[in-house]
């Protein structure tokens, strides 16, 4: 994949191409603050501006890539999962009702 130019970067070669410029013998002009760089009869900057000048890049299919997380994913799981102790069936109580739903009494039983 192509890196990607950092302001550090741009900076860096903006000020290369300054001094490359001033050794060739060219001068900068001060100008003063407040003085706009645009001419009033000049069109709008984004009719000028050209978009999309680099080519195509690949894309990655997003099916594959899922695909692929999910196996890993599923790698995980085959792991054998720790036996837990069985605990032994405790008695519980039971409540038996009558046909009014009344309790009637109550019994203890093994699950």
């Amino acid at each position: 994949m192509k890196k990607t130019v950092t302001k550090a970067d741009i900076r860096a070669e903006l000020e290369r191409e300054t001094a490359r410029f001033l050794k060739r013998g060219g001068r900068v002009e001060n100008v003063p603050t407040g003085t706009s760089g645009k001419d009033p009869t000049d069109p709008p900057l984004f009719l000028n501006r050209r978009l999309f000048l680099e080519p195509k890049t690949e894309r990655t299919l997003v099916p594959d890539v899922v695909a692929a997380i999910e196996a890993r994913r599923l790698e995980k799981l085959k792991r054998r999962p720790v036996q837990k102790r069985k605990r032994l069936p405790k008695p519980r109580r039971k409540v038996i009702y009558d046909d009014f739903g009344e309790p009637v009494r109550q019994v203890w039983v093994d699950d």
